[in-house]
């Protein structure tokens, strides 16, 4: 009998924090998905074209739209810091405020990707 009142309060335990932690979660700020609709022309000069190889180095190009807007905020903040390695997007990443990865990032997890 305690080994199943113990489970259950932990049960019961596990369930409020991972309540808490979504509730955080779409509460965290968000940017403004019109000014990153604008920011987000040159990214499909790359990301928009379907089956689109890089030439240096060479790598199949990710499909962003329709990405986690976490994913986005972090992969921005790794190619500003270094922490993820691509020139180009290192040299883009750059030239973003914390404003504008927040922009672009809530426009691009608002997209629909493409099926193919």
């Amino acid at each position: 009998m305690r080994v199943r009142l113990f489970s259950f309060a932990l049960l019961a335990f596990g369930v409020h924090c991972a309540a808490q932690n979504s509730a955080a979660a779409t509460s965290a700020p968000r940017g403004d998905a019109k000014a990153g609709e604008h920011l987000a022309y040159t990214c499909s000069g790359c990301h928009g074209i379907p089956n689109y190889k890089n030439a240096y180095p060479h790598y199949h190009v990710p499909k962003i739209a329709g990405q986690n807007y976490e994913y986005l905020v972090a992969a921005f903040k790794g190619y500003q810091d270094g922490t993820r390695a691509h020139p180009t997007m290192r040299a883009q990443a750059r030239s973003f405020s914390d404003t504008d990865i927040a922009d672009l990032s809530t426009y691009l997890s608002t997209l629909t990707p493409e099926s193919k």
